[in-house]
């Protein structure tokens, strides 16, 4: 079932508002959210509306990829554990049990939290609540459960990660930007370490972090607030909380000179790939950074896109963004070259055209499309109700509060010109720069049996 759409007036509205600022105040739905805290520490957001009767239960737990220490991969482990049984419902019986009610269930991991939903209509929310509570209290952390779910995360791991182009850029392009922070290994982890974790490294993990005090339930559509409030009490308020979670204390160290790093893989349209540091989620500079991302890279007309694919014809595609972590951020970048084209003269015109922007600033037409896109992006979290529990969720449980839609259009409509050349400089400099260039092996036995890698340290 898909997340429901809200109604058409609060979108005619919204974009109303964005037509003309001045003259029509935004109605943003979450900031009619109410905040409930249990005595152990759970928090509950619950926005309801009534427009169908449609809900978006989700329970995000503040747990990662860099909450993981010994073993790599135990927060996307337990994102499968958690449909893999329990106490009172077999594998796979909670998302059968909603699917069978018209429900969609799924989860996914990050590398800051882990989030779960159900889209359910408003009579299953009973059933929804006393599923989640069931995993959460008696979760089966058993050597079966193990077994079978570190099977699934190894092809999984396999299909993404190792038999991909793009999941081994990604993979060598984070262990390349950060040499201390826990952000350097992959979401998934490292196959070894999937392989070797046990169940009493497992039901460690599981009892540190599936805390109430740790865990945060956004809940948005249909539904009695009361009825559903007093229901949560009655079980996920009997959970535990735990006077410590901890935290990876670790500060990632200045990078002192550019990284590189050449993977071989078996492809016809090598892929580079490059990354800057950048600054966390929440950062003043980060709107600038939005719209830095957007003219460079968003549609057929952005920068790169013209450059490097239209004109020069080197490549399939260019892109790049920002992307906001809890404790860094990273600016990507990544091409795909065009089979027979050179890898190097692609990295030359990619940078190429992020120097000229330093240089040159973005044309009033090319700041104000960049703005308008991201305004409207923001409005499209308006519709549904899946949407706004994902906002809010995410907020809260990074940055602790709601952002005001009004708070953040603004800060969009406040970036100029001389800002977004002032984060490329800033940011997009050659000794911050990590590089990884993705290409079929050499012949010969350098191959090393058909894949190998070399890095340039900092």
């Amino acid at each position: 079932m898909q997340a429901t759409w809200r109604a058409a007036p609060i979108l005619l509205a919204a974009f109303l508002a964005l037509a003309s600022p001045a003259a029509h105040a935004l109605d943003d739905p979450a900031a009619r959210t109410r905040v409930t805290t249990l005595e152990n520490g759970l928090t509950v957001l619950t926005l309801v509306d009534d427009t169908t009767p449609v809900v978006s239960f989700q329970m995000w737990a503040h747990v990662g990829s860099r909450d993981e220490t010994r073993y790599t991969g135990l927060a996307h482990l337990f994102e499968h554990m958690m449909f893999g049984g329990s106490k009172n419902v077999p594998a796979e019986g909670h998302a059968q049990l909603l699917g069978a009610r018209g429900g969609e269930v799924n989860a996914y991991t990050t590398n800051d939290y882990t989030t779960y939903f159900d889209d359910v209509t408003s009579e299953s929310m009973p059933l929804v609540i006393d599923l989640e509570h069931e995993r959460v209290a008696h979760l089966d952390i058993s050597e079966p459960t193990l077994a079978r779910e570190r099977k699934v995360v190894l092809e999984e791991r396999r299909l993404r990660t190792e038999d991909s182009p793009m999941g081994r850029a990604y993979e060598a392009l984070f262990g390349l930007v950060w040499q201390a922070l826990p952000y350097r290994w992959p979401v998934i982890g490292w196959r070894s370490d999937i392989e070797k974790a046990t169940v009493d490294v497992c039901r460690k993990f599981f009892g540190q972090y599936y805390v109430p005090n740790n865990l945060v339930l956004a809940i948005v559509g249909s539904f009695d607030e009361e009825a559903v409030l007093a229901r949560i009490r009655r079980t996920f308020g009997t959970l535990d909380r735990v006077p410590d979670i901890p935290r990876n204390p670790t500060e990632e160290p200045k990078q002192q000179g550019e990284r590189r790093a050449t993977v071989y893989f078996d492809l016809r349209a090598p892929i580079l790939a490059a990354g800057w540091h950048a600054p966390p989620t929440g950062h003043p500079d980060g709107e600038a950074l939005d719209v830095l991302s957007t003219i460079l890279s968003a549609g057929h007309s952005s920068r790169l896109y013209r450059s490097l694919v239209y004109d020069a014809q080197q490549a399939l595609s260019a892109e790049g963004g920002y992307w906001e972590l809890e404790e860094a951020g990273v600016f990507l970048a990544f091409a795909s070259v065009r089979p027979g084209a050179s890898i190097d003269r692609v990295e030359q015109l990619f940078f190429d055209e992020i120097e000229r922007l330093k240089r040159e600033p973005p044309s009033a037409d090319e700041l104000e499309k960049a703005k308008r896109q991201l305004e409207v992006s923001l409005v499209d979290g308006l519709e549904t109700n899946h949407e706004l529990a994902e906002r809010i969720g995410r907020d809260y449980i990074t940055l602790g509060r709601i952002r005001p839609l009004d708070e953040r259009l603004e800060r969009i409509r406040a970036v100029t010109a001389e800002d977004v050349q002032r984060v490329a400089r800033s940011y997009l400099v050659k000794d911050q720069r990590s590089v990884v260039q993705i290409v079929p092996a050499p012949p010969g036995p350098a191959a090393g049996g058909g894949e190998a890698a070399k890095e340039g340290g900092p």
